[in-house]
């Protein structure tokens, strides 16, 4: 995905640069998202069946489409990666206790407590935005954090940490969240049985293809060419294919949901509050952490960003997996990144006008390019 990179430094050239901006096909994101959503919608409306073809087309319980979707957005942005350069990110040991604690001690608590102030008359909903609290984000993430100009490194670092914590931990805190937690408070409980072969199996589909795939694209595309002609000639040529794939994503996705969310506004809308309050509260109290600890801007970007994302592939594929696919919890698992999707898209560009603001020239580090 191309971009106009907000830094003031690179590895490259380490002279200043003028303010962030984004690029013209970047600015014109909201309009692209836009009209997938209603593309979407209108095939998923103009062929009934569509639905029901869509999702036969799967390996196991993965939708392929899906799966294509999110290869195709993740490849270009972990294939910019440099490698060579984590050993650095690793040693931030700061930015990494920061994200833990954000993702998997704030994040899923933050998610159940906006799940039963908002929600506490509709337990199927409840349950299924806690299952997307509990999944946190392993793929768009990387876009959201190319778009802001954030620390690629660092957000691959932290969705590996992410997807580590996941195979082990998610099972582990669904049961604490659904089923202990509640009972310890006196409300009701609904419990999950999660098998850790799930967990895995989305973690190693939806990153460890797209990771391997960047890292050996890196590795053998410097190899052959050279690091200058990869980065200023071959990473230009692929940056587009991840908006694409976005798009593509977004349109899949309401092809198979579009219609049940046309005939259920009400309800759609109830699960996005407690939604908008979570993206909203994560990421900027995350980003205000992150200020008032003088985190420089790429890698707060990247911490605040990988807080408040969520895998709604997971999230989706367990709450079908457990609940049923015409379940209300499948529903809410949908509605998730119909409504994270806009509303980070939003948040890129609080993100840049933030960093124009409160981060002056001379406070400016990163090691992102074009």
């Amino acid at each position: 995905m191309s971009r106009t990179p907000v830094a003031d430094t690179t590895e490259l050239e380490g002279q200043q640069q003028d303010k962030p901006t984004l690029s013209m096909l970047d600015r014109l994101l909201p309009v692209w998202i836009g009209a997938a959503m209603v593309l979407g919608i209108a095939l998923g409306r103009a062929f009934p069946g569509l639905n029901d073809e869509l999702e036969k087309v799967k390996i196991d319980t993965v939708s392929l489409p899906i799966a294509i979707g999110l290869f195709a957005m993740m490849y270009p942005v972990l294939a910019k990666v440099r490698y060579r350069s984590m050993g650095a990110v690793v040693a931030d040991r700061r930015s990494l206790v920061m994200s833990l604690v954000l993702n998997w001690l704030i994040g899923p608590a933050v998610m159940f407590a906006l799940a039963w102030l908002m929600l506490p008359d509709l337990p199927q909903y409840r349950t299924g935005l806690i299952i997307v609290g509990l999944a946190r984000c392993i793929a768009m993430v990387l876009i959201w954090n190319d778009l802001a100009c954030g620390n690629r490194e660092l957000a691959a670092v932290l969705v590996a940490i992410n997807s580590l914590f996941q195979i082990v931990a998610y099972s582990l805190l669904g049961y604490f969240y659904l089923e202990l937690l509640p009972g310890w408070l006196g409300l009701d409980s609904n419990g999950i049985d999660v098998t850790v072969w799930v967990i895995a199996k989305s973690v190693l589909i939806f990153l460890g293809v797209p990771l391997l795939a960047g890292f050996l694209t890196r590795s053998f595309g410097e190899r052959a060419k050279g690091t200058e002609w990869y980065e200023q000639r071959f990473l230009p040529k692929i940056g587009p294919v991840a908006l694409y794939g976005l798009l593509f994503t977004i349109v899949i996705l309401f092809a198979l949901q579009g219609d049940r969310i046309t005939n259920q506004p009400i309800d759609v809308a109830r699960i996005a509050l407690p939604l908008l309050a979570y993206f909203a509260i994560m990421w900027f109290g995350s980003f205000y952490a992150g200020m008032k600890m003088r985190i420089p801007y790429d890698r707060n970007a990247s911490i605040a960003f990988t807080a408040a994302g969520n895998n709604f592939e997971l999230a989706i594929a367990v709450a079908i997996g457990v609940f049923g696919v015409s379940s209300g919890q499948a529903l809410a698992g949908v509605v998730g990144p119909l409504i994270e999707v806009p509303v980070l898209v939003g948040l890129v560009y609080v993100a840049v006008w933030a960093q124009r603001r409160f981060y002056p020239l001379p406070e400016r580090h990163t090691n992102q390019e074009s």
